[in-house]
C-alpha cells in the first residue's frame, strides 16, 4: 500500500506547512509568557517540587519484558487485529527502578474491519492498539523495533513518554527487513500515547500505528479488581460504513479529515460482540483510555455510570477529578479513570460526539451480579433482556 507519486508533493507540503505553523505560533507567544513575579509570595506558589535525579539501570541477569509478550501468527487470509482490553501487564507495585525492553515489530496485515469487511493495517505486533507498555518512573527502557521483510513502508516509533529527539522516532526509523532501537529513562509518570510518526504520520496512525505506555509512579497506582486497556481512532476509506469486501484508504479523506469510521480498538463491535468488558457487582474498574486519532477529539463517557476518578490528561502527578460524567481527550492524549459498580447491567462505552456510534465506535462494560434497587430499579428489565439473549 505505497503512496502515489503525486502524493509526495502533498506529504511534503504539509510537513512544511506545520513547521511555519509552529514558527509562527512560537513567535506569536513569547511576548505573552515573559513576566515577572511581582512578590516572594507568587514565586513560592509556581515552585516545582523537587525531581528525583533518575540515572539509567544496568542489567542485572536476563532484562525482563515491560509487555505481555505474544508470538506473531503468519496467515494467508485476515487476521483478527483487535487487541484484547484485557491484555494488559500486571502493576509494577513498590518495587524499584531497574532495566526492562520493549519488543516492537512493524507487521502489516489484512485484519477484520467490520462484517464481511477486511482492510490493511499497519500495527505494532499484529494488533491494534499495540501491546500495552508497563514501567514505573526511574526504569530504564531497551526499545527494539524490527520492520518485517515484507512491509512495504519505512516505519519507527515516538514516544511521549521520552525526553529525547523525536520521542526515539529519529533513533528507529527502519526500512523492511531491518531492526533499530535506543534506550531511554522513564523520568516522569503518566499514562503516555506512541505512535509511528514517518510521514505522513497521520496515515500510519490512521492505519493502527499507535499503543500507550504507562509510568507508574512510585509506589505503584491505587489497587482495583479490573483494569483494561481501550483506545480510539478514525479510519479514511473510499468505501462508506457497512460495505463489505475489501475496503481501502482513501488519502484525500485523510488529509481533509473527513473519516468513514470511528473504532475502539482497530474495528467495529471490537469491544462489544468480539471482546466486551467485564465485571461484578461490587468490584472496581480501571480504564487506560487513548485517543490515537489522528485527527478527532474524544468525549470518553459511559452511558450509565459515573466515573469515580478522572486522572486528567493522564496525568500521575496531579490529584484526580472526582465524580466526573464525561472527559475530554485529544488525539494523541489519554486519560486514566476508575469507578466502582454498584449496579447490574450492560454500560455503554461512547464518544459523546454520538453521531460515530454509528460508524462503529461504541463498546461495553458486562456488569453481573445482584441487583440494588436502593440504587436502581428497573422493574427486572435488564436482567430479563439478558436472560432471553442466552
Amino acid at each position: 500500500m505505497r503512496l502515489l507519486k503525486d502524493n509526495n508533493d502533498r506529504v511534503l507540503f504539509g510537513a512544511l506547512s506545520v513547521s511555519a505553523l509552529v514558527l509562527a505560533s512560537t513567535m506569536l507567544m513569547t511576548p505573552q509568557i515573559s513576566f515577572t513575579l511581582g512578590t516572594s509570595t507568587a514565586s513560592a506558589a509556581l515552585a516545582e517540587p523537587a525531581q528525583p535525579n533518575y540515572h539509567a539501570q544496568a542489567a542485572h541477569g536476563p532484562v525482563p519484558s515491560a509487555t505481555t509478550v505474544h508470538k506473531l501468527v503468519k496467515a494467508e487470509g485476515p487476521i483478527d487485529i483487535v487487541r484484547d482490553p484485557a491484555d494488559v501487564p500486571p502493576p509494577v507495585g513498590k518495587r524499584g527502578p531497574q532495566r526492562v525492553k520493549v519488543d516492537l515489530d512493524t507487521v502489516e496485515v489484512t485484519g477484520k474491519l467490520a462484517d464481511g469487511a477486511t482492510y490493511r493495517y499497519w500495527t505494532f505486533n499484529q494488533k491494534v492498539p499495540g501491546p500495552f507498555i508497563r514501567v514505573r518512573v526511574g526504569d530504564t527502557v531497551e526499545v527494539k523495533l524490527h520492520n518485517e521483510a515484507d512491509s512495504t513502508m519505512m516505519h519507527n516509533v515516538d514516544f511521549h513518554a521520552v525526553t529525547g529527539p523525536g520521542g526515539g522516532g529519529v533513533a528507529t526509523e527502519t526500512a523492511p527487513g531491518d531492526t533499530h532501537g535506543f534506550v531511554f529513562t522513564a523520568t516522569k509518570p503518566g499514562l503516555y500515547v506512541y505512535h509511528c510518526a514517518i510521514p505522513m504520520a497521520a496515515q500510519h496512525i490512521s492505519n493502527g500505528m499507535f499503543g500507550m505506555v504507562l509510568v507508574e509512579p512510585e509506589g505503584g497506582l491505587p489497587k482495583v479488581d479490573h483494569e483494561y486497556y481501550v483506545m480510539q481512532n478514525e479510519l479514511y476509506t473510499d468505501q462508506k460504513v457497512g460495505a463489505t469486501g475489501e475496503v481501502t484508504q482513501n488519502f484525500d479523506k485523510l488529509a481533509d479529515e473527513r473519516p468513514e469510521y470511528f473504532v475502539f480498538n482497530g474495528a467495529v463491535g471490537a469491544l462489544t460482540k468480539d471482546k466486551p468488558l467485564h465485571a461484578k457487582v461490587g468490584e472496581t474498574v480501571r480504564i487506560f483510555f487513548g485517543n490515537g486519532g489522528p485527527n478527532f477529539t474524544s468525549s470518553f463517557h459511559m452511558i450509565g455510570e459515573i466515573f469515580d476518578h478522572v486522572y486528567r490528561e493522564a496525568s500521575l502527578s496531579s490529584p484526580p477529578l472526582r465524580d466526573v460524567q464525561t472527559t475530554t481527550v485529544p488525539p494523541g492524549g489519554a486519560v486514566m479513570v476508575d469507578m466502582k459498580l454498584d449496579v447490574p447491567g450492560q454500560y455503554v462505552l461512547v464518544d459523546h460526539a454520538l453521531s460515530r456510534v454509528a460508524k462503529g465506535l461504541s463498546g461495553s462494560l458486562i456488569v453481573t451480579g445482584p441487583s440494588n434497587p436502593d440504587i436502581y430499579d428497573d422493574g427486572g428489565v435488564w436482567k430479563t433482556a439478558h436472560e432471553m439473549k442466552h
